[in-house]
């Protein structure tokens, strides 16, 4: 195409970038993956000695990409409980990869410290018990062979807990969150 003007063709050129920018940021949006998604199924506190108390857990762990996987390192899970956070427990999930659009479900058993167990049963078995989850861990996805930087994750979650020592059903799963302010504090009936 030849241009008879200088200005038809500045503006031949003006439609042609905008176009482009356009595709490229359409292509941006529907290839930005997503973030992974944990929640809490399962948690049962049992006291077997005085010595030794552990937290049965099982963890959702949900890729909604479907373009994407993700490559998870170590991710550290810790329960908490009281005013000042103390910690109960904490476990280690070792780093792994997850594939486009699946779950991975992780159970575990965390060996409780005995100190903060102490507090935790006695409001148990005044059932207002709230155990609180933590989550910290790193990930990178992969797009078209393609990683991505690293994206750092910190999740909290209130987990109310019923006089049998077991997460109560109120909720299929309890999701952990980003922003443990709108968590509050959940209600918890006694029984």
């Amino acid at each position: 195409m030849v241009c008879e003007d200088g200005r038809g063709c500045y503006i031949w050129l003006l439609q042609v970038i905008c176009l482009l920018g356009l595709l490229v940021l359409g292509l941006w949006l529907s290839l930005r993956p997503n973030n992974p998604s944990f929640s809490i199924m399962l948690v049962s506190i049992d006291r077997l000695s005085d010595q030794n108390d552990t937290i049965s857990y099982t963890l959702e762990i949900e890729n909604p990409n479907k373009d994407s996987s993700i490559y998870y390192d170590d991710i550290i899970l810790n329960f908490l409980f009281g005013q000042q956070e103390d910690k109960v427990g904490e476990t280690t999930i070792g780093s792994f990869h997850q594939g486009t659009s699946k779950n991975r479900i992780v159970t575990g058993i965390v060996t409780g410290k005995p100190g903060p167990f102490k507090p935790l049963f006695k409001a148990i078995a005044n059932a207002t018990a709230e155990l609180k989850a933590s989550l910290t861990t790193r990930y990178q996805c992969k797009t078209w062979g393609i990683k991505s930087k690293f994206h750092k994750l910190l999740l909290n979650g209130i987990l109310p807990i019923d006089s049998d020592g077991k997460l109560s059903h109120k909720k299929k799963k309890y999701p952990l969150t980003r922003n443990s302010k709108k968590l509050g504090r959940s209600k918890v009936k006694k029984h």
